[in-house]
Parts: C-alpha cells; sequence; structure tokens
C-alpha cells in the first residue's frame, strides 16, 4: 500500500510531508528507506545506516523490520547516541533500544554499538569515529527533540565542529523529556551526561530521513521549518541541506503557516 502524504510542500531546501498519522509516517519512511537501501546496495553492495533510539521512532523501526524486501546481511547500523556510564543492559539504554526493536529481530550484517560504560572514554571515541570512516553511513535517519536537538546536541548545538563524535552535558529540557517518554522514573535518575556523534556527522550521510510525529513536537518543528537557522534550535540546520526528507504527521505539523 502506498500511504501517501495529505500535503507536501519544499522549505528553503527540504522536501516536508504531512502523514495523516504516526502509521501513515512509518510506514512511508520505512518504504523509502528500504528503496534506499535497495539503491544503494546495488551500487556498492553494502549500505550503512545511522539510526535514532525514541519513541518517536518506534513505528517507522517496527514498519521496517518486517519488510521482506531488504537484503539486512549487507546493512551496518550505527546508532547516534549514548548515555554516559550507561551498561546496554539497562532498559534505558540507546544500544538496548535498537538492538531490541530492530537488530534482534532483522540480524544486519553488522551492529556498533556506543560503550556508554567503557573505562576508557578517549579510547571509545576514538573506536566510533573509526567505525564511522571504515563504513561511512549512506543514511542517517533522525527525530527532532522537543528543545529542537538533534541526537544529543542539545542547543546551542556546534554545527562547525570537526569531531565525529563527542561528550556532551544534556540540558533540563532533554532529561525532562526522558522522563516525560517513561524512560526514567525522576529528573535525577536521567544521567546528566552523554555520548553523541555531532551534527556534521549526522549530515554527513547521503540521505538524511527526518521522522518527527506526535503534537509534542509542533513547536520545535515550527521553530526548525519557520525560525531563524540557529545553534539555537539545532534541527534548524536540517533546513540548509539539500539531501534531507522530513516527515510530519497532522500534529507535529499544527503549528506551522
Amino acid at each position: 500500500m502506498d500511504f501517501k502524504p495529505i500535503r507536501s510542500t519544499i522549505i528553503d531546501r527540504i522536501p516536508v510531508h504531512v502523514f495523516e498519522s504516526v502509521e501513515a509516517i512509518g510506514r512511508r519512511a520505512a518504504d523509502d528507506l528500504a528503496a534506499i537501501f535497495s539503491d544503494i546496495v546495488g551500487e556498492k553492495g553494502h549500505v550503512a545506516v545511522i539510526l535514532a533510539s525514541a519513541n518517536s521512532q518506534l513505528t517507522f523501526l517496527r514498519a521496517l523490520r518486517v519488510k521482506k524486501d531488504i537484503e539486512w546481511d549487507k546493512v551496518t547500523v550505527f546508532h547516534m547516541d549514548e548515555y554516559l556510564g550507561m551498561s546496554d543492559q539497562n532498559p534505558a539504554s540507546f544500544a538496548r533500544f535498537i538492538r531490541q526493536e530492530l537488530v534482534s529481530l532483522v540480524h544486519p550484517g553488522a551492529f556498533y554499538p556506543i560503550r556508554g560504560n567503557s573505562p576508557d572514554l578517549n579510547s571509545e571515541l576514538n573506536r566510533y569515529a573509526d567505525l564511522l570512516r571504515r563504513y561511512p553511513p549512506d543514511v542517517c535517519v533522525l527525530g527532532i527533540g522537543e528543545n529542537g536537538h538533534l541526537a544529543f546536541n542539545d542547543p546551542p548545538a556546534d554545527f562547525e565542529t570537526r569531531e565525529v563524535i563527542h561528550i556532551v552535558d544534556l540540558d533540563v529540557r532533554c532529561r525532562t523529556q526522558q522522563v516525560n517518554e517513561g524512560h526514567f522514573a525522576t529528573l535525577e535518575e536521567v544521567p546528566k551526561r552523554a555520548i553523541t556523534l555531532t551534527v556534521p556527522t549526522l549530515l554527513a550521510a547521503r540521505h538524511v530521513l527526518a521522522i518527527v510525529p506526535e503534537a509534542r513536537k509542533a513547536t520545535p518543528v515550527r521553530a526548525a521549518l519557520e525560525g531563524p537557522v540557529t545553534t539555537d534550535c539545532p534541527a534548524s540546520i536540517l533546513r540548509t541541506q539539500p539531501h534531507v526528507t522530513m516527515y510530519l504527521d497532522q500534529e507535529s505539523a499544527s503549528l506551522l503557516r
């Protein structure tokens, strides 16, 4: 079935598609990603993807994992962030999320998790940066945080860094979102620091799919698409990129002009 948007437009340099429901976003984005995978595998024999770990991505991931036309043995999977000091056995771990929601079900050719609890953080940053250089990501699938962040690059984000991956302090709005999504019981339990891919690393992929459903994202979506391009709204940088496609539902698009 073809899940068509109910309306589409181009804002600055990016196509923005608005769908009737979160389910329609997930199914259409999964179809689009499968087609991208097929083209790239046909071109060079393998494909590398960076995936986001967030509640907003669940419908998409669940649509993706049941598709029959993806050659998963030719796919390398990365993810984009992890809490500092957190084991991948912790229920709130992003590596655990990706493994549980996708990797353990489709068995890709490789999955490289960020080791948040590595005893040597510099070595871990270097290891992950080297992996990303060895398998340059062809696709990045990301969301937008309630504070406008991309991965864990909270405002004011660094758009110019030459780092591939870095350690960041998480702002209160970001940490509060994790509580509201049910990953932690209280704000005090949410780690204050994290490891994240940088904004330039996320945008270096040949294709960027921004999947942003739900009413709680309406304000950052409006800021990203209709406000100034600014580090105070990291997602606004997406408008400057010619290889980004954004998927919204009616609720997340509700404040757009």
